[in-house]
């Protein structure tokens, strides 16, 4: 599996998924801009992950540079700051895949729970996106995991989930860039609440369990 992807905009690579996965991304040889709203934190949280990579293809840009300067961007910014992100770089990523990995979680006394939305944060994000192609993945790589430089390979699948499926086999390729793992085609957006909401029951096991669960899907040969 093969991608065109050059160079990939990280929106919120200032957070841990964003940054961790950018990490990975640059260790494969992948230009990687960090966006933020305050462009001094995006430059400052490149200059981390480039440490982390061992790779200098990475730098720091406002959320509108970083999306206009990139192939593709992946979304990985707090469920509050979801829409407001999305509305302010519209423009800059018309015509462009848009990576959304984001999950709409609650908390209280008894853990983590899937907010009651009237539809998935993906879907939100296409159609606060008209002009964009927007793919659903990477909700359940720990970050924990991937910024490890002692984990040559992370141990995971990510489901994949988008309308197309020449886009949906460009972030397949993406993930694959991670060594240890896959990049499974999980359906049409319309299914990626469930996806989003699965990674309430992953954080339960890792507060439980003191890990970092994942997730791998069992194929059998017939």
């Amino acid at each position: 599996m093969s991608s065109d992807v050059s160079t990939i905009g990280v929106l919120g690579g200032t957070g841990a998924q964003g940054r961790g996965l950018a990490v990975r991304w640059a260790a494969s040889g992948l230009d990687v801009v960090i966006g933020s709203r305050d462009a001094g934190r995006a430059t400052a949280a490149a200059a981390e992950i480039a440490e982390l990579a061992g790779s200098q293809n990475v730098r720091g840009a406002d959320n509108m540079t970083c999306a206009s300067e990139s192939d593709v961007v992946l979304v990985a910014v707090p469920w509050d700051a979801h829409a407001s992100t999305l509305e302010s770089v519209r423009d800059a990523v018309a015509g462009k895949i848009v990576i959304d990995c984001v999950n709409p979680l609650g908390f209280d006394r008894q853990g983590p729970f899937a907010l009651d939305l009237p539809m998935s944060a993906a879907e939100a994000a296409q159609e606060l996106l008209p002009e964009s192609r927007v793919v659903a993945a990477f909700h359940h790589v720990s970050a924990e995991l991937l910024v490890d430089p002692s984990l040559t390979t992370i141990d995971t699948d990510v489901l994949v989930l988008g309308e197309d499926r020449d886009d949906v086999a460009v972030v397949q390729a993406l993930a694959e860039r991670i060594p240890g793992v896959r990049g499974l085609f999980g359906g049409r957006l319309r299914n990626a609440g469930q996806v989003e909401a699965l990674t309430a029951n992953l954080i339960a096991i890792n507060r439980r369990y003191k890990t970092h669960a994942g997730i791998r899907i069992t194929m059998p040969e017939t």
